[in-house]
């Protein structure tokens, strides 16, 4: 008789989720320069009873925090990581806006590699359709 399998960090999350009966986690992603766009679909995914996570920084926005180009650079990176974290935490992926670029793509094709299921506002830009 072999022993049961030990359960993955994600079993393990989604068993707490689960117990502690969190409804959805949909992580929004995108261009920041739909941030408009990302507000209201966060405000549409709330009111249908999920939890929201979203890029919290444009960095195409002037901001003091990566005036510094070195520093806006290295916190670029720590921001990717962060995203890829939320995308981890996350049920679901919503995709923001009519164009998808690099780190959009980047994002989906993990979230994919993950399992997580994608959808978009504007389904014409899924790269896998």
């Amino acid at each position: 008789m072999s022993s049961p399998r030990p359960l993955t960090p994600e079993q393990k999350l989604a068993d707490a989720k689960e117990l502690l009966r969190l409804p959805p986690v949909v992580v929004i992603c995108g261009s920041t320069r739909f941030m408009t766009e990302m507000n209201e679909a966060d405000l549409r995914e709330t009111t249908a009873g999920r939890i929201v996570v979203k890029p919290g920084c444009d960095m195409k926005s002037p901001h003091e925090l990566w005036s510094d180009p070195a520093e806006a650079q290295a916190l670029k990176v720590r921001l990717d990581e962060l995203h890829r974290a939320k995308i981890r935490l996350a049920d679901e992926v919503l995709v923001v806006g009519d164009y998808i670029g690099d780190s959009t793509r980047a994002e989906i094709a993990y979230a994919r590699s993950l399992g997580k299921p994608v959808r978009f506002t504007h389904p014409e830009v899924d790269p896998d359709a």
